[in-house]
């Protein structure tokens, strides 16, 4: 009886690490993790961003959204790491555990409930599965779940601590416990202040099983100023699980007047909600995101790839909020967590088809932040709304001063109204026109007005630029600059007559006087003194796609044959992704599916594939890219296309190895697409 009870344990252990999930479409395993070559994987609900660790039960760091501060970066802002709140130690008989004294660790994320799961062993004595959330249904509340099995009789010491990281000062480290019939809520918290004074607190508690005897006795160590802990104990007999989850919030004075008793409010709301019912929300929630989805037969790399990419669209931002998205969204502080370009030319337009309602919460934070475009322009000499190239919390320009992108890539300016008229074109919500969308469109237009140089017809100049191209600094007449300026004067021309107003007849006069350049074979010109020297990424053919200024196909094929071998293996990936969209609507699937690949793969990060900003790079996760090889497949090879008259499809074919492209709950009508 003994040997086959010992075997029924075995087996056990086995499943609990051993699921082979390597054909799922929805989970990527990390297996024969390298601690020193690991880029984690994010698990985020749009607010609470935590980064995955090489070590057991352990957050590498944790990024609150929306707020700012100036801490270890120089003169500008930087989204604010905050209090590491989720993190545990575990003793199993008296010994710490560590990297060193466990076995068979392995870690997986499943998307399709936005989880990271975690397992491993402690020698013959116990199993271990550590499932983390950020909870989609509580914004500033994550979870983790924990199950210890014993394989021998055994003591375990699950310890919860709060580390307090370096820039964050005056801290109050407290604990209490809130005595009510039937239940004990033990509460530790952490309250501190950010280098500019902004309030930030934290809070966890255990939830233990409904029907599981007496809880156990909570006993709370205040170690130093910067990290304090809560532990039990608890005697395991052999074969016996143990299952119990950390439940944690985290908020700050720009979220909530009163970020302590907050966090605390919040942390006991999901204490007594219980693990069933936050579990169960989370996932339900998750299920509602991805009835949007893209779905792909026959090619199990690249559809891992996909969902890969709009589970981190989707972590990043959530609806009803005025956050907008930063290069590495919520995976870290690359790029200082300000907001550039790549929100509203990149990651937004696959949000836009896929979630209307996420795309609508990033243009609420460029509403939001308008009278600060407004200044920007003032102080420049011109009228209108001037969008900074960075942006942070109060929208003014925040560009380090040594990085002339600042005061001379305009061109978002031009980017951010184009993006408010796709969202009226997805949604024909002319209520928000008026009270959002043209009221940008018309300060973005007046701004543009003000700011060409006008030098005769056909010659009204924008001068003295940085383009998409930003390897060409300080030149003229920028092929994309010019183009989105014609295109966005154009359309808050149709928004003013969609709302019965009068457009500025300038606003069309100066939109016919622009000039796109031509070398004299008729390819486009990427500036006034370009001679053909290497490119950071695509700029000539955004031109072709998403503008359609070049719209003829010979035109097209002709930009791309003299661009494509100019655009370095150093650039970005959104280069080769803007490519593959022209390649698949020019008819050429094969080429189309080739550059799709070259868009992601070569910047593929070790144990989860997470892509960097370019091949070789090892600043994961670059939600940018993301969102450019998303546009590559919903755009390109499905035949996506954003028009006055709604979504439509394009006649496009697949690739010879998929057998079928599914892309559905697409737009505010949720419609199906699919391709065979």
């Amino acid at each position: 009886m003994k040997v086959f009870y010992s075997f029924i344990l075995a087996v056990m252990c086995f499943n609990l690490h051993a699921q082979d999930l390597s054909k799922s479409p929805w989970h990527i395993q990390a297996n024969n993790i390298d601690p020193n070559n690991y880029y984690g994987i994010t698990v985020a609900n749009g607010m609470v961003g935590m980064v995955s660790s090489p070590d057991p039960l352990k957050v590498e760091e944790v990024i609150l959204n929306g707020v700012y501060d100036y801490y270890q970066r120089g003169r500008v802002s930087n989204i604010l790491k905050s209090f590491s709140h989720m993190n545990m130690h575990l003793e199993v008989d008296k010994r710490q555990i560590d990297r060193n004294s466990i076995s068979n660790y392995a870690q997986t994320l499943d998307m399709q409930k936005a989880k990271l799961v975690t397992t491993f062993d402690v020698g013959n004595k116990v199993s271990v599965r550590h499932e983390l959330m950020s909870l989609r249904n509580l914004p500033y509340t994550a979870m983790s779940i924990i199950e210890i099995t014993a394989r021998a009789d055994v003591e375990v010491v699950p310890i919860n601590y709060i580390f307090t990281p370096n820039h964050l000062s005056d801290v109050r480290n407290l604990y209490s416990e809130i005595d009510r019939p039937h239940v004990l809520i033990p509460l530790m918290s952490s309250v501190a202040f950010s280098p500019g004074k902004k309030k930030l607190a934290t809070s966890t508690s255990f939830i233990f099983p409904e029907k599981h005897g007496e809880e156990p006795k909570i006993i709370h160590e205040d170690w130093d100023y910067n990290m304090h802990l809560m532990k039990f104990k608890k005697q395991l007999k052999k074969g016996e699980t143990y299952r119990f989850a950390l439940v944690g919030s985290t908020i700050s004075s720009v979220h909530n007047a009163d970020p302590h008793n907050e966090a605390e409010r919040l942390t006991i709301y999901a204490k007594l909600e219980g693990i069933k019912r936050l579990e169960s929300a989370h996932i339900n929630a998750w299920k509602k995101l991805w009835e949007s989805d893209v779905r792909i037969e026959g090619d199990l790399e690249s559809q891992r790839a996909v969902r890969s990419a709009i589970y981190h669209l989707y972590s990043f931002a959530r609806k009803g909020t005025a956050y907008s998205l930063s290069p590495m969204g919520l995976s870290g502080l690359g790029y200082n967590g300000h907001v550039f370009w790549d929100t509203e030319l990149w990651m937004y337009p696959p949000l836009l088809v896929l979630q209307p309602e996420i795309a609508k919460s990033l243009l609420e934070y460029r509403f939001e932040r308008l009278g600060a475009a407004k200044e920007n322009a003032f102080a420049h000499g011109y009228d209108g709304a001037m969008y900074p190239w960075e942006s942070a919390e109060d929208g003014s320009e925040d560009t380090p001063v040594w990085a002339l992108t600042g005061p001379f890539q305009q061109h978002i300016s031009a980017t951010v109204g184009w993006a408010f008229w796709k969202y009226f074109e997805v949604t024909g919500d002319v209520e928000w026109l008026r009270t959002r969308g043209y009221p940008v469109l018309k300060e973005v237009a007046d701004f543009w007005s003000s700011r060409v140089e006008r030098k005769g017809n056909g010659r009204y100049e924008i001068n003295n630029v940085i383009g998409a191209n930003e390897w060409e600094e300080n030149i003229d007449n920028n092929a994309f600059t010019n183009g989105m300026v014609k295109t966005v004067l154009e359309y808050a021309s149709k928004a003013a007559e969609k709302l019965d107003l009068d457009p500025d007849p300038d606003w069309r006069h100066v939109a016919a006087n622009i000039p796109i350049l031509k070398f004299p074979d008729g390819t486009t010109k990427e500036n006034e003194t370009y001679n053909g020297v290497t490119i950071k990424q695509a700029d000539v053919n955004l031109l072709s796609y998403p503008l359609k200024i070049v719209s003829e196909p010979d035109a097209i094929k002709r930009d791309l044959n003299y661009y494509e071998p100019r655009l370095s293996p150093d650039g970005p990936a959104m280069g080769g992704a803007i490519l593959a969209v022209l390649y698949a609507r020019l008819g050429e699937e094969e080429k189309s599916y080739q550059m799709f690949r070259k868009s992601y793969i070569p910047n593929e990060l070790p144990p989860f594939k997470v892509i960097a900003e370019t091949a070789g790079g090892t600043n994961p996760y670059f939600a940018t890219g993301a969102g450019g090889m998303l546009q590559s497949v919903i755009f390109g090879i499905g035949g996506l296309d954003i028009t006055e008259n709604g979504i439509i499809q394009l006649n496009t074919k697949l690739p010879k190895k998929w057998k079928s492209l599914k892309m559905t709950g697409i737009g505010v009508k949720k419609q199906e697409f699919e391709r065979k």
